[in-house]
């Protein structure tokens, strides 16, 4: 009797070690979580950490797109949704991708209009125009009788989008270099403020300067040049109306009206 609860014994030694293995070995799916990063984190039972793939949106209309597929062969994953705005979001970017004819299109349609419109809801806005390798975007000789556009009417156009939208605007090759860029961005790090940043303090002639340029019309040139003639803020605030004239013009008078104003 001894050798056969020894025997037994053994045996359920042997299966519990084998179901210890198989636990320690699963992925605990509960723990999944997303980091600031965008890279989906999980840990084990055994409390290992694991990092795994960059993790970047995309709106499902993009499908049609070769860019998800060189994403997914470069190592990110991708997960398709329907977006509202923008057609990828990578790390809260807001990318809005257009190939070169789809960007004349949108253009001429004033579809971009709209959409450059709803980008200002993020912070942080990207415009990727595709193709430039494959496609011109504007060519004076024939672009004009391909669009009805004049080729300036698209430089305005471009110029309009990063001063008055302040939308960055990257030009990519072809799908595959779309691609590059966004996997640069999801994998970059960002550069952390340490705790003890200050903001940089003015030195004493940058605060009287800071001063008089609060007056209306008045830039730093201006600023420097009553400074330099009056020696102070006190004497700038002090002097006569004519003096104030002779030294910057007309904005002497604008001045010296708000100097000797009433609240």
């Amino acid at each position: 009797m001894p050798q056969f609860f020894d025997i037994f014994a053994k045996r359920k030694s042997t299966i519990k070690n084998a179901v210890g293995v198989g636990k320690r070995s699963q992925f605990d799916k509960s723990e999944l979580s997303n980091n600031k990063s965008g890279a989906r984190v999980g840990r084990g039972v055994d409390g290992g950490t694991e990092i795994q793939k960059e993790r970047i949106i995309v709106d499902y209309r993009e499908k049609n797109s070769l860019v998800p597929s060189y994403l997914k062969e470069q190592g990110l994953e991708v997960e398709f949704r329907e977006l509202k705005v923008a057609d990828y979001i990578v790390k809260n970017v807001a990318i809005e991708r257009k190939t070169v004819s789809d960007f004349i299109s949108s253009m001429i349609n004033h579809h971009l209009v709209k959409q450059l419109e709803d980008l200002q809801q993020y912070e942080k806005r990207l415009l990727m125009i595709e193709g430039v390798d494959e496609q011109d975007l504007y060519t004076d000789k024939n672009i004009e009788e391909q669009t009805g556009m004049h080729p300036n009417s698209i430089r305005g156009f471009l110029l309009s989008i990063v001063l008055n939208y302040k939308v960055p605007i990257i030009f990519t090759k072809n799908p595959e270099d779309t691609a590059k860029f966004i996997r640069v961005l999801a994998v970059k790090k960002e550069r952390e403020m340490g705790l003890n940043a200050k903001r940089k303090s003015f030195n004493k002639k940058e605060q009287l300067q800071f001063i008089i340029e609060s007056f209306p019309s008045i830039g730093p040139k201006t600023a420097k040049k009553l400074l330099e003639k009056f020696g102070s803020v006190k004497s700038v605030i002090n002097a006569s109306k004519d003096d104030l004239k002779e030294t910057i013009g007309k904005k002497g008078e604008i001045i010296y009206e708000i100097i000797n104003s009433i609240y």
